[in-house]
């Protein structure tokens, strides 16, 4: 028979940890140095506070605080003929202090760790029960790499999706003027002075950096605005839900997953991403890099937290129209007719047929460009 202790371990892991990300514009503006101030104040407060994994980058004001605060040794690996340091997870998790600094939040791991990403890791730690101070740039945000991309020219390869973002007890945005960054950049406070040059060529342009401030700003202040109407929603609010309508055009496609998260993210609602496969997109029909790209959205989709559904149907505005009656949706996304001579002849007649349809039971329609 298990005793009353056995029974308050398990109330007391069940009870999830608080989660606060410190999120900046770029490299440089101070989450490190911020994360490790607070440490250092919980510290003297009492507080059970470790290092899980800080990345310092050798800069000699983030190294100074780092001392004092305990660090839980991390974990070595030997890969492609390199030794490697990971942040230990189940080390984090025996240890259970009440907080634990993880940095990187977008970090991938690697090949052979129990999780791909660090941020699924944190999803672990904070089912544990230990509270978790993270910090991430705003470029690593999933449903932004296309604005970061048009932005900067670069496509960001570690990515956190918004749900994790959604899932933060608190988000603190760190921000600098673009001044104040490129002098800490030129002072050699970032990058040693060989790289300083060509950060300011690229991703550190004036131009850049504004541009991500704006996300940055604008991004905490929605996290914010989400919290405060989730607090308040009455019982006589119709809660929003989205669906997003993909085709097996992966462009397209994707960004209609990316922008319908971004929705949904606002809205802090469910969303689902439908797929028609008529009977010309059946699997034998259709070629194998479609079908692969295909699978790669579903992945996409669920990694920023939707449901997917593949429905078989001849009839796509028929198939779209009985999911979102059956399913309550509020709101429909699709994306805009590409027509061809030959389809502006017969063709984008369905899109009409449903736009009348959803109109008649007042279910809101976006056309994503």
């Amino acid at each position: 028979m298990s005793s009353a202790t056995d029974f308050l371990e398990l109330i007391q892991k069940s009870r999830k940890g608080k989660f606060k990300i410190y999120i900046g514009m770029s490299a440089g503006v101070g989450k490190t140095f911020r994360m490790l101030q607070e440490a250092q104040a919980l510290l003297r407060n009492g507080i059970d506070v470790k290092i899980g994994y800080i990345e310092t980058h050798k800069r000699e004001e983030t190294e100074a605080l780092v001392e004092g605060i305990p660090e839980i040794p991390r974990r070595s690996s030997f890969y492609k003929g390199k030794n490697l340091e990971e942040m230990d997870l189940q080390a984090i998790i025996n240890a259970h202090p009440e907080v634990v600094l993880v940095d990187e939040l977008a970090h991938t791991n690697i090949e052979g760790s129990k999780n791909k990403k660090r941020w699924q890791d944190v999803l672990e730690i904070l089912d544990n029960g230990i509270n978790v101070i993270s910090a991430m740039n705003i470029q690593h945000i999933e449903s932004l790499n296309e604005e970061v991309k048009k932005i900067t020219g670069i496509e960001v390869a570690e990515r956190v999706p918004d749900k994790i973002l959604a899932l933060a007890d608190e988000v603190v945005n760190i921000d600098l003027t673009a001044d104040e960054l490129l002098t800490r950049l030129k002072e050699g406070k970032i990058y040693k002075k060989e790289k300083i040059q060509t950060a300011l060529n690229n991703f550190f342009q004036s131009g850049h950096i504004l541009q991500l401030r704006e996300l940055a700003l604008k991004e905490v202040a929605t996290h914010v605005e989400r919290k405060v109407e989730t607090e308040i929603k009455t019982e006589n609010f119709k809660p929003i839900k989205f669906l997003a309508c993909i085709s097996s055009n992966d462009k397209i496609a994707k960004n209609i997953i990316r922008k319908t998260a971004r929705l949904a993210s606002y809205y802090n609602s469910p969303w689902t991403v439908l797929y028609i496969q008529r009977p010309a997109e059946n699997p034998e029909k259709i070629a194998l890099n479609k079908q692969r790209y295909l699978i790669n959205n579903f992945n996409l989709a669920q990694e920023l937290g939707a449901k997917v559904i593949r429905l078989k149907e001849n009839s796509v505005h028929k198939g779209i129209l009985d999911y979102v009656i059956e399913h309550n949706i509020t709101t429909v996304c699709i994306g805009k007719p590409h027509a061809h001579l030959l389809q502006r002849i017969f063709g984008y007649s369905w899109i009409y047929t449903l736009m009348n349809r959803l109109n008649e039971r007042q279910i809101d329609i976006i056309i994503l460009s």
